[in-house]
């Protein structure tokens, strides 16, 4: 009794009209763009330009898909040029046949070559793309739901997927949904780049390094309960030897890389680090121009004895300004009221010559200067000199 199990598209072919929509090409192409979204934000949030991202996928992902389907290709060659074989097969990409290997490192070499060609280097990049490349991983997995391809060992376990296709030497019947296995494990190596990379601030291609090894722990277990054609070594399927070397090699560059190269670059892409710098120089200005009534207030505080008295002596010259410093001599003074003879000799000293009042005018300030110097002796004999001078100048 049938209790529950996936099934399989009756076909993974959709026609709008007369142009087909294939399922498979439809989940790589998703699996792209979720990829390149997510690198374009976390390349953001590194410091980079916003759209560097899709620059460098114009030349990483056709290098990738090139080296994706000659991995296929190459490693199972019997399917396109054995006896009874199309050798034209082998560039129908839609019908299936992608292998990550290949992908990864002939995409490498686009990205490398894009990366050169925007002045920045290669493993920060990486790191900022490596979460999105395994949900890339993950969703284009959906793409052999559609093609009813590389599922596991027969299984009667209630998630079994149900394979109806009888093309390609299929048999019907209930198998190990290992697509979905590889759906699961890739959106957790996702989630485990990103957590260990806020959590120890990866960089120098250690975050890329850690999904390398994660998922080739993962592709391991799956690629073992797979039952379609594979050439094997040793007992052991190609793509077991090539996931066991790629992790040691991983795991290599991760701790060397720990170990030469701590902690994470804080420039990753020299323009932005310029134009950063510009804004940053921007805010930075408002930010002082904010504070910039502040400082010249404290400024004009802290010497606020230097203009005052530089004011008063600029307009001595005038008549208003000779009413003004008469006023407000006796507030410089130590004395709250003046006597009656200060104010006589005040109003004679405003009807003398514009000479003698620029001499009054100096030594007064002069001894107010003295007074506030030295205290209130001195201003005592400050003001007995304007008392003086005060009378001189009304007897001449």
């Amino acid at each position: 009794m049938e209790l529950a199990y996936i099934p399989s598209p009756s076909s993974g072919v959709l026609y709008l009209g007369p142009v087909p929509l294939r399922g498979y090409a439809f989940s790589i192409l998703a699996g792209l763009f979720v990829a390149l979204w997510i690198v374009d934000r976390r390349w953001v949030a590194r410091g980079g330009q916003k759209g560097t991202a899709w620059d460098i996928a114009f030349w990483a992902v056709p290098f990738g898909l090139v080296g994706g389907r000659l991995y296929h290709v190459i490693t199972d060659y019997q399917l396109y040029f054995g006896e009874g074989r199309n050798w034209v097969d082998a560039f129908k990409i839609w019908e299936g046949g992608l292998g990550i290997w290949g992908a990864i490192a002939l995409g490498a070499v686009g990205a490398w070559i894009g990366c050169r060609r925007r002045g920045i280097a290669l493993p920060p990049y990486a790191d900022a793309l490596a979460p999105g490349l395994a949900l890339a991983q993950a969703i284009g997995r959906w793409g052999n739901w559609f093609n009813q391809e590389l599922y596991g060992r027969e299984t009667d376990l209630p998630w079994a997927l149900h394979i109806t296709s009888t093309e390609g030497g299929r048999v019907p019947g209930y198998y190990h949904p290992t697509f979905l296995y590889e759906f699961l494990w890739c959106v957790g190596v996702a989630l485990l780049v990103i957590w260990a990379d806020r959590r120890f601030k990866l960089g120098h291609g250690r975050a890329f390094a850690l999904y390398v090894a994660a998922y080739c722990a993962g592709r391991f277990w799956i690629e073992y309960l797979r039952v379609d054609e594979a050439r094997e070594i040793l007992g052991l399927r190609l793509n077991n030897w090539t996931a066991m070397i790629v992790f040691v090699l991983a795991v290599v560059y991760f701790v060397m890389s720990a170990k030469l190269r701590p902690g994470r670059e804080t420039v990753v892409e020299p323009g932005a680090a310029a134009t950063g710098g510009a804004t940053g120089g921007a805010t930075d200005g408002s930010a002082g121009g904010d504070d910039a009534p502040d400082a010249a207030g404290s400024g004009s505080g802290s010497g606020a004895t230097e203009p005052e008295a530089a004011g008063k002596d600029g307009k001595a010259d005038s008549p208003e300004a000779k009413e003004e410093a008469g006023s407000k001599k006796p507030d410089a003074g130590s004395k709250a009221d003046a006597s009656p003879k200060e104010k006589d000799g005040a109003a004679d000293k405003d009807a003398a010559g514009p000479g003698d009042a620029k001499a009054e005018d100096a030594e007064a300030e002069t001894a107010r200067a003295d007074s506030e110097d030295t205290g209130p002796g001195a201003a005592d004999s400050a003001d007995a000199r304007s008392k003086d001078e005060a009378g001189s100048a009304k007897k001449s």
